[in-house]
């Protein structure tokens, strides 16, 4: 699969909004759940957002229900992560990945098929 491709990184204000968007090729997105993931420094890989092929089921890791919003958009091939009421503690390099469920976890499919990030930076 050809590596997804994010933007729309940035910095905010605590409280504040961006919105982030993902783009593949249209067999990725035809075939796979997507997903949104974020690392910081001091942190471990997070859970942010999925999506189904359909688009018709969401999920939502804990620390971000509430305030960000994932949805597909199948004719321009993309994803976007709407994120609303920002805290320090979203500061990370988000990443979209094709991504699997295992239960409640979820988990990158393939290597390859797993974007290089964008930073959002959070001030307080």
């Amino acid at each position: 699969q050809a590596q997804p491709v994010e933007s729309g990184g940035g910095l905010a204000q605590a409280g504040g909004s961006l919105t982030l968007s993902c783009t593949a090729s249209g067999r990725t997105f035809s075939m796979y759940d997507m997903g949104w993931l974020r690392q910081a420094p001091d942190k471990d890989r997070e859970f942010v957002a999925a999506i189904s092929v359909s688009g018709g089921a969401t999920y939502y890791g804990d620390s971000v229900k509430g305030r960000f919003t994932i949805s597909r958009g199948s004719t321009e091939n993309t994803i976007t992560l709407q994120m609303s009421s920002l805290k320090p503690e979203d500061t990370a390099v988000y990443s979209c990945a094709c991504v699997v469920p295992d239960g409640i976890r979820w988990f990158v499919a393939e290597n390859a098929c797993w974007g290089r990030g964008t930073q959002v930076t959070v001030s307080s």
